[in-house]
């Protein structure tokens, strides 16, 4: 398997995609943040004193998703076209699963982008409720699926 990232030499590049032909990818990644019972009812009532904690985590996700550049060195800026972030709270384990999916029509792929999106979704939740409950874990941040460009589809088992 190849590095892309890395040049003959082994020092750290950028991948050239001017060649690359434009093409619809869509990549959607996951990640939880458990915590106690309380916490999640304190979420679910909208009694977080900061406000609206599932709002707030939301557009924080929207916003990292378009700035993944300036926070991985190696990923492209990207126009991106879309992004939905999706979140449930599950009573029987604890925590609040998030679900992001990003669009766009280009030369690489926004898998980085949803990722990013999921964990500053979660590191949103951890702030917002951090006063109510400090032992909360963000967990199983990953891809789920991605479409689009030369290496086709991957959609998780």
């Amino acid at each position: 398997m190849e590095l892309t990232h890395l040049d003959k030499e082994g020092h750290a590049r950028m991948v050239d995609v001017t060649e690359k032909p434009l093409t619809h990818r869509e990549a959607v990644a996951f990640g939880s943040v458990y915590m106690r019972p309380e916490t999640l009812r304190l979420i679910r009532d909208k009694k977080v004193s900061k406000g609206d904690v599932i709002c707030v985590a939301r557009v924080a996700g929207i916003m990292a998703a378009k700035k993944t550049a300036e926070l991985i060195p190696m990923c492209h800026p990207l126009n991106i076209t879309s992004v939905d972030i999706d979140f449930k709270l599950n009573d029987a384990k604890n925590r609040i699963d998030i679900e992001a999916c990003v669009r766009i029509v280009g030369r690489t792929g926004v898998e980085m982008e949803a990722m990013t999106a999921v964990s500053t979704a979660a590191l949103t939740i951890y702030d917002m409720c951090k006063s109510a409950d400090r032992a909360m874990v963000i967990s199983d941040i990953m891809l789920m699926k991605k479409r689009g460009g030369k290496s086709g589809e991957f959609k998780r088992d």
